[in-house]
């Protein structure tokens, strides 16, 4: 029986019962509430005193918010990965973070169990556990949602109106939200019917495109060796950064994705994402990317990209495997670095110029006016031997099947 029970709090509906569930299948034990501030805003406000009033013995608040985007949110940039060809990995990325400081709390008082919210039917279970198993293995783990009786979000609202337990869901309001920096998620109510398109109301960073302004707004992202440092000229940090290409891609309706995944755990399930920052990101540094770097180490790139969307979103971070693919990432975006100027109008992201000391592209060679670098002649040697494969197998009676 544990004696310190850190739980990974939210003071979302789920973790908000967990609290009072943990002192009734647990009798005696400390109930230490850990909330990590990725970005969430306006809900963390109160979270410490629901956390209390629903029965924690304590509750630690910790700005995660720069570690964040520094060293998750931006690392999954440089790679370009991206999981199921959309999802720009929002939560997925956030995991591993919140549960290795919930360890470290954990460790601090002393718990000798971990505890969280994720349903049993989720990735968030697999990403958290995951993590635990890096940082604390010896340490019990406790998934109330694999174990009692509550099968939903109507029994959830059941336990906590039963419980006295505060919380802002109702019947009518059975959104799950999961927001940060990065992006906020949106599951669940008319969005399990795939054919349902999304209630405009459901939507709380990004503006209705055909509601955007008429005025296409340009703006210029700076790069350095592959990581976001300035917007419009003006160096910021990585929180300050992301914030203010929120703010602008939100007032032009950028960033909405909906989409049907792949869960880890082998179901196919529905979210609907709003990553307005973020995609502005990944559209200038591909691009930057496209400039600056050779064929070859693009292709191997684009090799990697996939292969680190897919760990991410499997709660595989830390790994050596991320080791790995890190390593080769640094080495891809030692030169990336430039700008890129994208042009933002109701919804859509484009890119119209950008520029690198290190651009590999050469006005003078590809010019379609006179020029002295390039031999067109020597292109006819070229064809020979890059269609020799095809000039051989044809002499040997061996054509094409058609």
């Amino acid at each position: 029986m544990p004696r310190t029970i850190a739980l990974a709090y939210s003071g979302g509906l789920d973790t908000s019962i967990i609290v009072p569930w943990l002192r009734e299948q647990y009798p005696g034990a400390r109930v230490v509430c850990v909330a990590a501030d990725i970005g969430q805003g306006e809900e963390l406000i109160g979270v410490h005193e629901k956390a209390i009033a629903s029965g924690a013995d304590e509750c630690h608040i910790l700005d995660l918010r720069e570690e964040f985007v520094r060293d998750f949110a931006f690392p999954t940039l440089r790679a370009g990965a991206i999981y199921n060809r959309t999802y720009l990995l929002g939560t997925a990325i956030a995991r591993p973070l919140i549960a290795r400081a919930q360890v470290e709390v954990a460790r601090r008082v002393g718990a000798d169990a971990l505890a969280h919210g994720c349903t049993g039917k989720g990735n968030d279970q697999v990403r958290f556990e995951l993590t635990y198993m890096a940082f604390a293995p010896e340490l019990e783990v406790i998934a109330p949602w694999r174990v009692w009786n509550i099968r939903s979000r109507e029994d959830a609202l059941q336990y906590a109106a039963e419980h006295r337990v505060a919380v802002t869901a109702t019947k009518e309001k059975l959104f799950s939200r999961d927001r940060n920096l990065w992006h906020i998620s949106h599951e669940g109510g008319n969005l399990e019917d795939p054919a349902s398109a999304p209630v405009e109301s459901m939507f709380m960073l990004t503006v209705d495109p055909r509601e955007a302004p008429d005025t296409p707004e340009e703006i210029v992202i700076g790069f350095e060796a592959g990581t976001p440092v300035s917007v419009n000229g003006e160096a910021l940090g990585a929180v300050a950064l992301l914030e203010r290409l929120n703010t602008i891609g939100g007032r032009h309706g950028v960033g909405r994705a909906d989409i049907v995944e792949d869960r880890l755990v082998g179901m196919k399930s529905r979210g609907v994402y709003e990553t307005p920052g973020g995609t502005i990101l990944y559209a200038a540094h591909s691009e930057l990317e496209q400039l600056v770097l050779d064929r070859r180490t693009l292709d191997a790139k684009d090799l990697i990209a996939p292969r680190y969307a897919a760990l991410v979103y499997e709660g595989r971070w830390w790994t050596t495997e991320r080791d790995a693919y890190d390593a080769f990432v640094n080495v891809t975006q030692a030169r990336v670095t430039g700008s890129v100027t994208m042009r933002l109008y109701k919804g859509s992201c484009r890119v119209v110029g950008r520029t690198s000391a290190h651009s590999l592209y050469d006005e003078a060679t590809v010019t379609f006016g006179e020029d002295n670098v390039y031999q067109q002649s020597d292109a006819a040697g070229f064809i020979r031997l890059f269609g020799l494969p095809q000039r051989v197998a044809a002499m040997k009676g061996r054509t094409a099947v058609e």
